[in-house]
């Protein structure tokens, strides 16, 4: 039986840190839009046309948010104490900090690995207009530092910090999402399923 991780402290076992995500507002704001869009149109096609029609119409309109929320909201940067997950779309790399020899910013955020090969992140911080002074001077100039440069900051401080703990040294792996990809497939059942019966009845 091996003993729990302590936070040197007082002996009680460290608490697993939770990732931080750095996702775009604008996917979380396209993602809302969507489904309220979506949800009225189910609303009202059940009120129109019934729950038969309702059932023949639903998939196109879910295909049309799955498709928002890919493109929009499930791209991201997440990291934590050993390395960092970027999801472009479907695909996910998860990078250990000890593979990642710079974090730079150039339009969007690109962690640069020991092979010399940079990952961007289609989605987290992405560059945008300044913060414009307010009338009163800020006491903190981070204050004033664009949002994406201010992710940046706290990205650069997780790794610097992994290589100076000696965070553990892993492979970069990439997958799918695997989620994802099966609700399109659920998805994609369903519409040649409502093909089938609507032509069915025609």
């Amino acid at each position: 039986m091996t003993d729990a991780p302590r936070d040197g402290r007082g002996g009680h076992p460290a608490r697993p840190v939770r990732p931080r995500v750095f996702r775009a507002a604008s996917g979380t704001v396209a993602l809302i839009v969507g489904g309220i869009v979506t949800l009225l149109l189910l609303i009202d096609a059940v009120v129109r046309a019934g729950w038969a029609q309702t059932f023949l119409i639903a998939p196109w309109l879910l295909i049309v948010l799955w498709v928002i929320y890919v493109s929009t909201y499930l791209s991201h940067v997440a990291i934590d104490g050993e390395g960092a997950t970027v999801q472009n779309g479907l695909r996910r790399i998860r990078i250990p900090w000890r593979r990642v020899t710079d974090v730079a910013f150039r339009y969007q955020v690109r962690f640069v690995l020991d092979e010399g090969k940079p990952v961007g992140a289609f989605g987290g911080p992405v560059a945008g207009r300044p913060t414009r002074p307010g009338l009163r001077g800020a006491p903190d100039p981070r204050h004033r530092q664009p949002p994406a440069l201010r992710d940046l900051a706290l990205i650069r401080e997780q790794w610097e910090h992994a290589t100076e703990t000696g965070s553990r040294e892993g492979a970069v792996t990439r997958s799918w999402d695997v989620p994802a990809v099966i609700a399109l497939g659920v998805l994609v059942l369903w519409v040649l399923g409502a093909v089938i019966i609507s032509n069915g009845f025609s």
